[in-house]
C-alpha cells in the first residue's frame, strides 16, 4: 500500500526538460458525441490582434490559447455549416485542452464527460475526412495533444521512497487513472499521423524533433496500454516523415545506452525494439556501417542488463534480423554473445541459448569457423551446468540440422572440445534426461566419423588415467608429511 501511495503521490520529472518543456498536470477523460464552448469573458466577436488567423474557406479561426473560462457543451459538427466547422473546430480543442485530476473520480465530472466527448466527435471529423484541416488548426491540435499526453510520470516502486529496488519482472504496474481519456488523445494523433489528408510538409513544422522526443520519454511509462500507442504512433511517424528517420534511431540508440550503462531501469525497452525489429527488416543491401555500429554499441550490450527477460524475445528478433540480412555478422553477433554470457543467473543462460540457435540457423560456414573453438568453450560449460534446463537446452542444439551440418562439417575441431563434456555427463549428472540427450549427441558423433571418436576416447582415457596418477602421487605426498609431522612431534 505504502508503494502505491508513493507512486500516486510523487511524479518523476520528464527527462524533456532540456528542450524546455514544461510539463502540465495530469491529463485527460472518453467518449460517444455531443457538443461544447469555452466562455472567455474577455472574448470578443471577431479575432483580432497578433494571434488572429487569416480568412480561410472555412471562415474565421480562433485562435485556441490555455483555456481559463468554464467548459460549455458545444454543437456538433453536422449540424454547423461547412464555413464555420473550422472555427468550431477550433473552440472544441480549446474545451480538450482543459487538464482535469482523474486521481478524484467525483471532481468535474460534467466537464470531463463534455471533454471525453468533444475529444470522440473530433476523431470522428478526422477519421471520416470530412474537410481539409487548416493549417492553423492542426498547430493547434497538436499542441493541444502535447497539453494532455506531456505529463510527468510516477516513479518506479523504488524511486523516491527509501525501498530498495526489486526485480522489474515482479513489480506491480502503474495503471494510469486518466487513461480512458487519455487514450482517446492518444487515438485522434493517430489518426492524424496515419491520415492521407495529413500534409507531411505541413504537420512536419509540428511534429518536429523537439515533439518525438516527448513522446520518445513517455516510453517509460509504466501503463502498458499507452506504452502500445506510443509504439504504433512513433512507428506511423517514422514510416511518414522520412526526415525523422535518422534522428529517431540516434534517439533511441542514446535510450539504450543510458539504460545499459546507468540505470537499468526502463519499462519501453521491448516496444523500441520492437519498432527497431520492422526498422532493420527494411535496411537496404549493403548494410550502412551507421547500422553496424548500433549492433555493436547498442544492440549486442543489451544482453547485459539483468532484466533482459523482460525483452529478450524483441532483442533476439532484432539480433537474427541482422545476420539475416548480412551472414558475415554472425561471428561478430557470436562472439557478442560470448561476451556478455551470464556466469551465475541459469535462466539467462537458457535465453541465451534459444538466441545462439537462432542466429546458428542464418550463420554460413566461414563465419562459424570463425568462432567455433570460444563457442564450443561455452556449449561444452553449459553441458555439464548442474542446473537442468541449461544442460538440456545446449543438448537440443543438436536437434537442429542446420547446425548438426556445420558440427560435422568441423568435427575435427568440435568434437575434441566437447568430448569430455559428453563423458563427464553420462558418468555423473544427477539428471535422466540431460543423461539421456548425451547419450544420443554421443552416439551421432559416433556415427560421423568412428575414427576421430575412437581418437578422442583414447586421449580422454589417457586424461583420465594422468589425473588419477597425479591424484594418487598428491595423496601420498600428504601421506608423507603427515608422517614427517608426527615424527617431529614424537622428537620434541
Amino acid at each position: 500500500m505504502l508503494n502505491k501511495f508513493m507512486k500516486r503521490g510523487n511524479r518523476k520529472g520528464s527527462k524533456s526538460d532540456d528542450i524546455g518543456f514544461s510539463p502540465n498536470p495530469r491529463g485527460s477523460g472518453i467518449v460517444a458525441s455531443s457538443n461544447v464552448v469555452v466562455n472567455h469573458a474577455s472574448r470578443v466577436g471577431a479575432p483580432s490582434g497578433p494571434n488572429a488567423t487569416p480568412q480561410g474557406a472555412g471562415g474565421a479561426v480562433v485562435v485556441a490559447s490555455q483555456p481559463t473560462g468554464s467548459v460549455e457543451a458545444l454543437p456538433l459538427f453536422k449540424d454547423v455549416p461547412a464555413a464555420e466547422r473550422q472555427n468550431l473546430f477550433m473552440r472544441k480543442l480549446q474545451i480538450c485542452s482543459f487538464q482535469f485530476d482523474f486521481s478524484d473520480t467525483l471532481k468535474s465530472v460534467r466537464e470531463k464527460e463534455i471533454k471525453r466527448q468533444t475529444l470522440m466527435e473530433i476523431i470522428e471529423f478526422i477519421q471520416s475526412g470530412s474537410g481539409k484541416i487548416h493549417e492553423t488548426v492542426q498547430e493547434e491540435m497538436i499542441k493541444m495533444v502535447s497539453i494532455n499526453i506531456f505529463r510527468c510520470l510516477p516513479p518506479s516502486s523504488h524511486e523516491n521512497t527509501g525501498v530498495e529496488a526489486t526485480d522489474p519482472e515482479e513489480e506491480e504496474p502503474f495503471l494510469e487513472p486518466s487513461w480512458p481519456h487519455l487514450q482517446l488523445v492518444y487515438e485522434l494523433l493517430l489518426r492524424y499521423v496515419v491520415s492521407q489528408d495529413t500534409d507531411t510538409k505541413v504537420a512536419k513544422r509540428y511534429i518536429d524533433h523537439s515533439f518525438v522526443l516527448k513522446i520518445l520519454d513517455l516510453f517509460d511509462s509504466e501503463d502498458p496500454r499507452e506504452r502500445e500507442y506510443l509504439k504504433t504512433i512513433l512507428h506511423r511517424i517514422y514510416g511518414k516523415f522520412m526526415v525523422h528517420r535518422p534522428f529517431i534511431r540516434k534517439a533511441i540508440n542514446n535510450i539504450f545506452y543510458r539504460f545499459i550503462y546507468e540505470t537499468e531501469r526502463h519499462s519501453g525497452i521491448g516496444e523500441l525494439l520492437e519498432i527497431l525489429g520492422s526498422i532493420i527488416n527494411g535496411f537496404a543491401l549493403p548494410m550502412k556501417e551507421e547500422h553496424k555500429l548500433f549492433l555493436v554499441r547498442a544492440l549486442i550490450p543489451l544482453h547485459k542488463p539483468k532484466p533482459v527477460g523482460l525483452y529478450h524475445q524483441q532483442l533476439s528478433y532484432c539480433i537474427t534480423q541482422f545476420v539475416e540480412k548480412d551472414y558475415k555478422l554472425a561471428d561478430t553477433v557470436i562472439r557478442g554473445l560470448l561476451k556478455y554470457w551470464p556466469v551465475t543467473n541459469c535462466q539467462k543462460e537458457v535465453l541465451f541459448l534459444g538466441e545462439l540457435e537462432e542466429v546458428l540457423e542464418a550463420t554460413q560456414g566461414a563465419e562459424f569457423q570463425r568462432c567455433m573453438v570460444p563457442l564450443f568453450r561455452q556449449i561444452a560449460r553449459c553441458l555439464n551446468s548442474p542446473h537442468f534446463q541449461v544442460a538440456e537446452r545446449a543438448l537440443f542444439l543438436w536437434n537442429n540440422e542446420h547446425i548438426v551440418s556445420l558440427i560435422a562439417q568441423n568435427r575435427n575441431v568440435i568434437l575434441p572440445i566437447i568430448f569430455d563434456a559428453l563423458e563427464k555427463n553420462i558418468q555423473s549428472h544427477w539428471n535422466q534426461a540431460v543423461h539421456g540427450l548425451t547419450v544420443n549427441v554421443r552416439k551421432m558423433f559416433l556415427e560421423m566419423d568412428v575414427q576421430l571418436f575412437e581418437e578422442c576416447q583414447k586421449q580422454y582415457e589417457d586424461k583420465v588415467s594422468r589425473a588419477k596418477d597425479v591424484e594418487e602421487q598428491r595423496l601420498l605426498t600428504w601421506k608423507r608429511l603427515a608422517e614427517v609431522a608426527g615424527e617431529d612431534m614424537l622428537t620434541a
